[in-house]
């Protein structure tokens, strides 16, 4: 599903990887654990194709992402990947609908099917009757769910998560989190997930933590 060999990565003269190596399987759910600092969020966005390595190579499906650049590049990380950010992102003048039919409309997917996709998804979410509530409408919880369904739109082959459920109480931050483990059972979702959430963390498939650039 996801292969790293060798990642290395620089920001000026300080190194922030220092030669990571990563495999991971369908259906499995990793978390990247480590203080701040250890690299993990840039790790994660190495993985997800929104940065680049200055050394080492990058498979996901097969597809080594180094050899895709511009418009083939943004096309494969819309088909392929979702992402979740621990703020949510969405845009506040859409509702939730419309926030999460934004990934699948930037694809050329058919409007009307992309709708009705995110209202099931949303459904499945315990969302069916916020469809048209806008983000200021919603709980925390809530909105990170529309997020997570616009992550789910395009059925993506990983979901990448940055800390998704950070910007969570307690309750919101479990329910969260078993919905992914929900996910995983239900529609064998990956998962890769950088998170400071022990509990997370504990619940995962595989707990890696990082320090200083590496693995430990």
């Amino acid at each position: 599903m996801l292969k790293a060999i060798n990642i290395y990565k620089n920001y000026g003269e300080l190194p922030i990887l220092k030669g990571i190596d990563l495999e991971i399987s369908q259906k499995e759910v990793v978390c990247i654990t480590g203080s701040s600092g250890a690299g993990k969020t840039t790790l994660l966005q190495i993985l997800g194709t929104l940065d680049k390595a200055d050394k080492g190579e990058v498979f996901i499906d097969g597809q080594n992402i180094n050899e895709l650049r511009g418009k083939k590049m943004a096309k494969f990380r819309n088909n392929n990947l979702g992402f979740i950010f621990q703020f949510h992102q969405l845009l506040p003048e859409f509702t939730a609908v419309e926030n999460v039919i934004i990934p699948a409309i930037l694809g050329g997917r058919n409007k009307t099917d992309s709708i009705i996709k995110a209202k099931k998804t949303l459904d499945f979410l315990g969302l069916s009757s916020r469809f048209d509530h806008k983000p200021t409408q919603l709980s925390g919880g809530e909105q990170q769910r529309v997020a997570v369904a616009r992550a789910m739109i395009n059925d993506p082959s990983i979901i990448f998560a940055d800390e998704p459920s950070g910007n969570l109480d307690s309750q919101n931050s479990n329910e969260l989190h078993n919905l992914f483990f929900q996910l995983k059972e239900e529609q064998n979702q990956t998962f890769v997930i950088v998170t400071h959430n022990e509990v997370l963390a504990n619940m995962a498939d595989r707990k890696l933590v990082m320090k200083d650039g590496l693995f430990v």
